[in-house]
Parts: C-alpha cells; sequence; structure tokens
C-alpha cells in the first residue's frame, strides 16, 4: 500500500511538472502587446527556462549526493510555484526573463530526479504512465489560462496555476514519510546521471550520433509545436486567443491519451516497434495538418500527439538494448541533456526563421522534423550490430 501511495505521488509531481510548460505558448499573443515585444521573443524567454533545464538535468547528480528524491522534488516544485507567481506579478519584459531562469533549473532537477527513481525502482511500463501525467499537467495548464483569457487576462492564469503549484509542494511535503522506506534502493541512481564531458571522454558506441540527435529533434519538435501552433492559428488562421489556447491543450492532451494507451500497448509491442509506430503516425499527422480545413487541422493536431506519445519514454527505455547496461548508466544523461537541447533551441531557431519570413511556413517545418527524427531512426536501426533479444523472441 505503502508503494502504490508513492507512485501516486510521484505520478502528481509529474502532474506539477508539465502544469507550467504550455502556458507561455497559449499566453503570449497577448503577453507580447501588453509588453510591447516582438512576437519572437518568446523564444528566447523560452530558451532562457529550457538552458535552466540542461544545466540542472547535468547536476542532477551532484544534487542528489547531498539531499534526498523527495527533498530535490518537493524543492523544485516550490521554486517553480514561486517563480510562476513572479510571472503573475512581473512589471517589465526583463523580470520573464530573470525568472525563466530558476524555473528552468527546477523543472530539470525534478524531471532527472523522478526519472532516474522510476527507472530504477519501477517496472518499464510506469515510465509511460509518468511522462502521461506529464501530459495531463501540460494539458491542464492551457485549459486553465483559455479560461481565464477572455475574462481577467493572462496574469491570473499564471496566479492560477501558481497555487495549483503550491498545493502540489505541499502534497509533496506530506508525502515525506513514503519516500523514507524506499530511499536504501535511491543511492544507485546515482550512477546514472554524468555530464556531457564524461560521456565524450569515452568510445562513441556505434550509432549513438543518430540515437542523440532522435532525442535532439523529438522534444524540439513536442516543444515547437507547444509555442508556436497557437500563434500560428492566431494570425495565420484568424483563430481566437481563446480558440487557439484551446487547441494547443487538445494537442497536450493528446500526447497525455497516447501515453497511457502506450503504458499497455508496450506489453504487446517491444520498444522499436512503439517508436517506429509512433514516429510514423506523427508524421502521417503533420501531413494532414497541412490540409487548409480546420476539421483537417484538427486531426492532424490530434495525430500528431498521439504519434508522439510514445517516443520519448521507449527511447529511454531502448537504451540498454541499444548500447548495453554499462553504456547505458552513462548515457542515459547525456541523452536527456540533447533531448533538452532541441527544446532549447528549436523554437526560438524557428522564432528567427519566423521574423525573417512568416509564421505559413509552420505546418512545413513541423513536416521537416517528423520526417528527419525517422529517417535518424531508421538509420539508427539498421547500423546496430545485432537486433535486441526481446526482438528476436
Amino acid at each position: 500500500m505503502t508503494g502504490f501511495l508513492l507512485l501516486t505521488v510521484i505520478y502528481i509531481a509529474f502532474i506539477s511538472l508539465g502544469l507550467p510548460d504550455a502556458l507561455l505558448g497559449v499566453s503570449w499573443p497577448l503577453m507580447h502587446v501588453e509588453f510591447n515585444a516582438p512576437i519572437s521573443m518568446a523564444g528566447w524567454i523560452f530558451m532562457t527556462i529550457a538552458a535552466g533545464t540542461i544545466l540542472s538535468s547535468l547536476l542532477s547528480g551532484r544534487l542528489l549526493e547531498r539531499f534526498d528524491t523527495k527533498q530535490v522534488t518537493f524543492g523544485s516544485g516550490l521554486v517553480t510555484a514561486m517563480c510562476l507567481l513572479g510571472f503573475y506579478a512581473a512589471p517589465s519584459l526583463i523580470w520573464l526573463f530573470v525568472l525563466s531562469i530558476p524555473l528552468g533549473l527546477g523543472a530539470g532537477a525534478v524531471d532527472a530526479a523522478l526519472n532516474h527513481y522510476v527507472a530504477e525502482n519501477h517496472q518499464a511500463h510506469h515510465m509511460n504512465w509518468l511522462h502521461c501525467f506529464w501530459g495531463v499537467g501540460a494539458t491542464g495548464g492551457p485549459l486553465v489560462m483559455a479560461g481565464v483569457l477572455t475574462e481577467s487576462g493572462w496574469r491570473d492564469g499564471y496566479l492560477i496555476v501558481a497555487l495549483i503549484q503550491f498545493a502540489l509542494a505541499f502534497l509533496l511535503l506530506l508525502s515525506f514519510p513514503l519516500w523514507k522506506r524506499e530511499n536504501k534502493t535511491e543511492p544507485s541512481t546515482l550512477e546514472r546521471q554524468e555530464t556531457a564531458v564524461t560521456a565524450l571522454e569515452r568510445k562513441m558506441p556505434k550509432g549513438l550520433s543518430y540515437a542523440l540527435a532522435t532525442f535532439l529533434l523529438y522534444c524540439g519538435i513536442e516543444a515547437l509545436i507547444g509555442l508556436w501552433a497557437s500563434s500560428y492559428l492566431v494570425q495565420m488562421k484568424q483563430f481566437s486567443v481563446a480558440t487557439a489556447a484551446t487547441w494547443v491543450s487538445i494537442y497536450y492532451g493528446s500526447i497525455t491519451l497516447g501515453r497511457f494507451l502506450s503504458g499497455f500497448l508496450s506489453f504487446r509491442f517491444t520498444n522499436r516497434q512503439m517508436i517506429r509506430l509512433g514516429q510514423t503516425f506523427a508524421l502521417i499527422g503533420s501531413l494532414v495538418f497541412l490540409i487548409p480545413a480546420t476539421g483537417a487541422m484538427l486531426i492532424g493536431l490530434i495525430c500528431i500527439g498521439l504519434g508522439l506519445a510514445p517516443i520519448y519514454p521507449s527511447m529511454l527505455h531502448e537504451t540498454p538494448q541499444r548500447f548495453g547496461k554499462e553504456r547505458a548508466k552513462r548515457l542515459m544523461g547525456f541523452q536527456m541533456a540533447f533531448a533538452y537541447t532541441g527544446s532549447t533551441f528549436l523554437p526560438p531557431l524557428f522564432g528567427l526563421i519566423v521574423s525573417q519570413t512568416s509564421l505559413g511556413l509552420f505546418p512545413l517545418v513541423t513536416v521537416l522534423i517528423m520526417l528527419g527524427m525517422l529517417l535518424n531512426t531508421e538509420r539508427l536501426n539498421s547500423i546496430m550490430h545485432q537486433p535486441s533479444k526481446e526482438e528476436l523472441t
């Protein structure tokens, strides 16, 4: 019973992690007007948040040497809540950049800590369900914002999410006695986190570059859609801000539903099959999104979300099969760092392109990145010297 309660708390913590992720994208059409900032500035704010996430994920091993997972999770949730409260009260654009740094640091620390904890202490299907609960938060954030944009403005949306974060942090504090019973297995998770420099000092496994490129492209396209879809729908398709925010919620809701279903599908299909199926489905969805009809665009966005759902958890779980268990311990944090690099640089890079061209490129860029991700994965599969044992059975 204790284990079940603790796992429930961990799932709730991942809701907390996902809540702020899409807020900037859905509120920026109003925020940039109030702050008199160009629309492309959203990419730079997002990059600042993600840069903090990269740094804290790489340093999470050292952090866990001094603090338990429960303490890191609680502290990160509290810092995130305070930063969101700061967004609510921010008097100028510069404050958004200042607050984005600790916001990213808090997100990266809890993400790395909980992923390591679940990988060490729970079965594989829980990894899909863990990221499913991230999707619950990522879906709920835009829904909260959409509910207040037409009445109170974007600031009240940040205030509501900040209060929810404070409540979740308090719940984590109350759960501390549950964690004490599982701490005896936790120290071994520290071996999973190494810096990029340490990983590069060792011989690079065959095909690693393709795996890293896939992680970069996956997180890059997931974040790019979450940040820019709302602006594209408002500016290019004349949607209302609230309607566009609802569509972004549907996108994240599709990822959430897909990861819930993937937890069950993982009992039947291998990781490589789940990755291939997801990438193919996401590519088809991005092609459907090119169709200008509203219904087709909505179907395409849903397909993209469902397709993206199993890719990231399955890639993490496939690492030992691809590169061996010993190498996996060294490469896990390295792969996550590349994933965060994608979410850091692809959205602002697209923002730079938009500032020189047009938001109308959004659907085409989505298709190209989806295609590149699929080709990288297939190339990786083709150069692996042997198929995994589970695929031979």
